[in-house]
């Protein structure tokens, strides 16, 4: 015969058992309720999409050695650095077609990043490490670079990719034509960039492809006057 207190123990764990399985039961029901309910708003929520907005592309002609605008709609962020990025590299993806007036090489995303820092005012330490875009450098030579109005000029660090520059045709007429079609497109969408320096995967280098000088500071409205552009 069955002791008493087995039987007690049996119906406990039984209690229990049902118990818990009915919890589980639960459980999962409202973890499915609460996927279907993320499914249909993510099926009815459009993505957030940036707004198109009017640029102008100054774009390079090899035959004419000019810089001509041309006016697109892009979808653009607000942050000034991301939009600048985004329209050079906008601009030097429109070279890759195959209509282009100056080939380059099809490449997604041949500009890595672009900063943009006040103009220094200082010395000349100072000046050449902003320049350079080391912007700690540049506040230990020169803080009078540091209260700097809102709407100053601004120098634009374009840092190129180290597959672009690579691939880049060699040549001194070609690889001017993009470095002034930079600078150009860089005035014509965002006017207080009045001077740009060149990077090339972060670091300093002397030529795009063994011509055209990274070295020196382009004034953007030099740069479109010397090429024969209208901005």
């Amino acid at each position: 015969m069955t002791p008493r207190y087995q039987k007690i123990l049996f119906v406990v764990l039984f209690v229990a058992s049902v118990t818990m399985t009915a919890v589980l039961v639960r459980l999962r029901e409202r973890a499915h309720d609460r996927l279907l309910a993320g499914a249909m708003e993510a099926g009815t929520t459009a993505p957030a999409v940036a707004p198109l907005e009017q640029v102008t592309l100054m774009v390079a002609d090899d035959a004419t050695s000019t810089l001509a605008p041309e006016t697109i709609a892009l979808p653009l962020p607000e942050e000034p650095q991301a939009r600048a990025r985004a329209v050079l590299n906008r601009l030097l993806s429109q070279y890759s077609g195959a209509q282009s007036l100056h080939p380059l090489p099809t490449m997604a995303e041949p500009v890595e990043s672009v900063f943009l820092m006040p103009v220094p005012q200082a010395n000349g330490d100072a000046r050449r490490a902003v320049a350079t875009g080391d912007s700690g450098r540049a506040g230990a030579a020169g803080g009078a670079i540091l209260s700097v109005p809102k709407n100053a000029d601004r120098i634009a660090i374009v840092n190129l990719a180290d597959q672009f520059a690579a691939s880049h045709p060699s040549g001194l007429e070609t690889e001017t034509l993009t470095v002034l079609s930079i600078c150009a497109t860089l005035h014509a969408n965002l006017p207080e960039v009045t001077e740009v320096r060149f990077l090339v995967g972060g670091q300093e280098r002397a030529t795009l492809h063994g011509h055209a000088d990274l070295t020196q500071t382009y004034l953007t409205a030099a740069s479109a006057a010397a090429s024969g552009a209208q901005p």
